[in-house]
C-alpha cells in the first residue's frame, strides 16, 4: 500500500507533503509524490524534488517522484491515482477562502474529495489569527 501526495511548491502544497510523509511514516508505507510537469520548467526544480525526498528519507520514508504530463488536469491525475491498486490515501492540500470563497472549496480539491477512489485528508497550512 502506498500515500500519494499532489505537490506544487506552495505553502499550501508544502503543508500536505509534510502530512503525508508523517502518515506514510505512521502506516510505515511507501509515498508517492505526484509532481505537475509544469514545474520542470523551474530553475528551483531539482532542488526541490532533493528536499522533498529527503524529507521523506528523514522521516525514514521511502518516497518516489512520479511527474505529471503537462496537459494532465490535477485533480484527473490526483483522482486516477486514487484508484491504483496499491494507494490507499490521498493527500492535498487547501488554502484559506474568503468568507464568499467558502462557498467553494476549489475546483481541485472538490473534486478530488468528492470522486476519489480511496480515502482523501485535506490539510491547510498553519495560519494566524484574522487581523
Amino acid at each position: 500500500m502506498s500515500i500519494a501526495v499532489g505537490y506544487v511548491s506552495t505553502k499550501e502544497g508544502q503543508a500536505a507533503l509534510e502530512e503525508a510523509i508523517a502518515e506514510a511514516a505512521r502506516r510505515q508505507t511507501t509515498l508517492e509524490i505526484l509532481w505537475p510537469a509544469a514545474a520542470h520548467e523551474s530553475e528551483t526544480y531539482p532542488a526541490e524534488v532533493s528536499a522533498a525526498l529527503a524529507l521523506a528519507s528523514g522521516e525514514g520514508v521511502s518516497a518516489r517522484v512520479r511527474t505529471t504530463g503537462s496537459e494532465d488536469d490535477p485533480a484527473d491525475v490526483l483522482i486516477d491515482a486514487s484508484f491504483e491498486d496499491e494507494v490507499d490515501l490521498v493527500v492535498i492540500g487547501v488554502r484559506r477562502r474568503s468568507p464568499l470563497g467558502k462557498l467553494f472549496l476549489g475546483s481541485t480539491a472538490q473534486r478530488v474529495i468528492l470522486e476519489a477512489g480511496c480515502p482523501v485528508t485535506a490539510v491547510k497550512p498553519e495560519v494566524g489569527a484574522r487581523s
